[in-house]
């Protein structure tokens, strides 16, 4: 399969795990975005703020409370 390179902005701390990473992780991380990508932008019956409130749920479920996340985007 062909590749084509595209830029994604993220977080210093993400861009530095996945630049240190071993070349064979590095490889399985950018397989699996690509997988998820694909997965996400295949799904026309999605709207994009129905994938957001669906990522908000797994967060709060998993702890996120809006006092952490204004703690976490002030120290962006």
């Amino acid at each position: 399969m062909a590749t084509t390179t595209i830029s994604l902005e993220v977080d210093a701390e993400t861009a530095e795990a996945f630049s240190t990473a071993p070349l064979e992780e590095q490889r399985k991380l950018q397989l699996l975005l690509g997988l998820r990508l694909r997965e996400l932008t295949a799904l026309p019956t999605r709207s994009l703020q129905e994938v957001m409130d669906d990522i908000g749920l797994r967060a709060e479920a998993r702890g996120l409370t809006p006092e952490i996340l204004a703690s976490l985007l002030r120290d962006v």
